[in-house]
This record gives C-alpha cells, sequence and structure tokens, in this order.
C-alpha cells in the first residue's frame, strides 16, 4: 500500500472539486477503487468507472431505469420498441447495448478510475481531503479510539470528527470503512484519511 500515491490522490480530488471538474481520473489501484467506493457511498463523489486514457461515454454515468422495460405493460412496451426502431437513440436512460461496452485496456498502465465530482448549490461536496497516516507514520487506532474521535475528542494523535458531514477512512481487516461503521463492527486498523 502506497501512502504516497494516496496523498496524490487526495490532493488531486480536493484541487478538481475546487476548480469545478465534473469528471476526473486517477490511477487504478486496489486502494483507489476501495476508497472512491467508499466516499461514494458516503455521498461525497457521483460516480466511480473503470475506463482508458479517455473519459468514459455519458451514458455510462446515468442511474438505470426506475422501471425497466420487462415491467412495462405490453402496449407500452410495443410503443418503445417502435420507438426504439424509429431512433437509435437513448432509450430509458441507456444507450442500445452496442454502443456503451467501455473498453478498459488490457496493459494495466493505461487503465484509469473515473471519478464523478458533486456539487450542491454551487458549491463542492468534496471541499477538503488530506492524509492522516504519512509514508514516515502511520498512525493505528483501536476500535475504542476510533469511538473517542467519532464522538468528537482526541485520541491516539487523530483529531476528533467535529465538523458536519466530516468522514474519516480506516483501512482494517475487512477492507476500507468509514470510521463509524469501524466502531459499530468493533474493528481497530490504519487511519487513512478525512473528507469534509
Amino acid at each position: 500500500m502506497s501512502l504516497v500515491n494516496l496523498a496524490h490522490v487526495c490532493s488531486h480530488l480536493q484541487n478538481a472539486s475546487k476548480a469545478r471538474l465534473g469528471l476526473t481520473s486517477i490511477p487504478v489501484t486496489k486502494l483507489h477503487v476501495a476508497l472512491m467506493l467508499g466516499l461514494q457511498k458516503q455521498g461525497f463523489i457521483s460516480s466511480v468507472t473503470l475506463g482508458g486514457p479517455a473519459p468514459p461515454k455519458p451514458v455510462l454515468l446515468q442511474k438505470p431505469p426506475k422501471y425497466p422495460p420487462a415491467l412495462l405493460k405490453a402496449a407500452e412496451q410495443a410503443e418503445l420498441e417502435a420507438e426504439e426502431a424509429a431512433t437509435p437513440e437513448v432509450a430509458w436512460g441507456r444507450a442500445p447495448e452496442w454502443s456503451y461496452k467501455e473498453v478498459v485496456p488490457a496493459n494495466p498502465g493505461q487503465r484509469r478510475l473515473w471519478v464523478g465530482l458533486k456539487y450542491w448549490k454551487n458549491e463542492p461536496v468534496l471541499n477538503k481531503m488530506h492524509l492522516i497516516s504519512k509514508p514516515t507514520r502511520r498512525i493505528w487506532v483501536n476500535s475504542d479510539d476510533l469511538a473517542k474521535i467519532t464522538r468528537g475528542r482526541e485520541s491516539a494523535f487523530v483529531k476528533g470528527l467535529t465538523k458536519t458531514g466530516e468522514c474519516m477512512f480506516v483501512t482494517t481487516d475487512k477492507g476500507i470503512m468509514e470510521a463509524r461503521e469501524c466502531v459499530e463492527k468493533k474493528l481497530g486498523g490504519m487511519v487513512l484519511c478525512r473528507v469534509i
């Protein structure tokens, strides 16, 4: 696990959100994928897509339809099929099968993880993201220390979570989790980063 690369990713995401980018890419590693999925679960980013050097098609970043065609009535289904036959455009928020298969390069060095950033009332949702454990000084905490930190008190050289919406990610035996999940499951681990 390279914390140097994670430091670059943290500063890149922070700078991309301040620059009001909608989509940015980072290198693909297991640590980055797990952390980005954790950020998406907590609501800091909108999408995570594996791809190549070119950005993915916008259709891949959309949510699937609320009602799939299999659940529609027969009349509505026939009407939709007639519309699809007339125009080869996007139907139900997705493009036809042949047009939205993303090509992932066979060379692992060319793979990129494309991250969609979120904004609320013209402000970035992800304001600050910085490492807590450094490459030269890794900070390990147990579940009791994490319980103190999530309650807003300092423990094990880590300041408490005092701001609204603030999250801290910890790498554990069960994968990368948010600090509150670790407290619920009584797990400890190495503290990775803090996101506001």
